[in-house]
């Protein structure tokens, strides 16, 4: 099974995160204070928060070691080193010292090597890159292996500066991160008689699986009806690159109900929706 973006296999035998073990940190030297663990990584940018009057703290994700958040000294500075460097969603390479039992990291240097500043020149760009960022920031686990959600979020925004489709990229990723979690329904078939789910599906209210409409009404289930063009692109997205899942394009309809089905999914196993979805509700309701 093709994995996101233009990945060739997201997992072996499951579309479940695998968490194999990260290569071993170099030992520094932070100046001014104790040995420490240094580490270089690529990195994609998360999150970059303001701290005081001269720092900021930025949240990333790596390969090798998931999600890591840090404080950049100075970062706020008119001459900073981070000067033009700390862009959300900006691929960057990416020093730090780490020191066991702390929460924070201290980052020592930032080199972007891929800026992601042009999906954001408009509102519906920042609403979806709060979007994508808010899924890892969720989703991804610290200190674990985040290969397989890296590997994601990179060919996603890879495939949205070559001008991809902002919406069906949103309902691509927000698929493979469900899948990629363990937690996705199956669009093939039914898990309780085996029939192919072809023509329509059910979404019970706790959003775990899709049944096939004779399941459904056999335990008095209602939910949410999936249709054919929904369950096809769906299967799709679970075979195709992110490019070819939105070719030929699909319908509006098709991708309001994909997102509705990954919301209420995503609800059901949060306990809470996102706070970017949450906004990007609000501002569709003011439009």
């Amino acid at each position: 099974m093709p994995s996101p973006g233009v990945l060739a296999s997201p997992s072996v035998g499951s579309d479940r995160l695998r968490s194999p073990r990260a290569p071993a940190p170099v030992t520094g030297v932070d100046p001014g204070l104790s040995i420490v663990l240094l580490h270089t990584s690529e990195a994609l940018l998360l999150d970059v928060r303001d701290l005081a009057e001269r720092d900021r703290i930025v949240t990333f994700l790596t390969r090798e070691r998931g999600k890591k958040s840090g404080v950049a000294r100075g970062a706020r500075a008119r001459h900073s080193r981070f000067a033009g460097q700390l862009q959300p969603l900006g691929k960057a390479q990416i020093t730090w010292f780490e020191k066991p039992g702390r929460d924070l990291v201290r980052i020592s240097a930032v080199e972007l090597v891929r800026p992601a500043h042009r999906l954001q020149a408009d509102l519906e760009g920042i609403l979806l890159g709060s979007y994508l960022a808010d899924h890892m920031l969720e989703f991804a686990q610290e200190d674990e292996s985040s290969e397989l959600l890296f590997r994601l979020l990179d060919s996603t925004l890879e495939a949205l500066l070559a001008g991809v489709d902002q919406d069906v990229a949103a309902r691509y990723f927000e698929c493979w991160v469900l899948r990629l979690g363990g937690i996705f329904p199956a669009p093939d078939a039914c898990p309780r008689c085996a029939r192919p789910l072809a023509a329509r599906a059910v979404l019970p209210p706790h959003g775990e699986t899709l049944l096939c409409p004779a399941c459904a009404r056999d335990g008095h289930t209602p939910g949410m009806i999936v249709g054919a063009e929904t369950l096809e692109f769906l299967r799709r997205i679970g075979h195709c690159t992110l490019p070819q899942a939105g070719r030929p394009a699909p319908a509006g309809r098709t991708l309001r109900q994909v997102e509705e089905l990954c919301a209420r999914v995503r609800r059901h196993f949060l306990q809470r929706e996102l706070r970017s979805y949450e906004v990007i509700q609000r501002t569709r309701a003011a439009l």
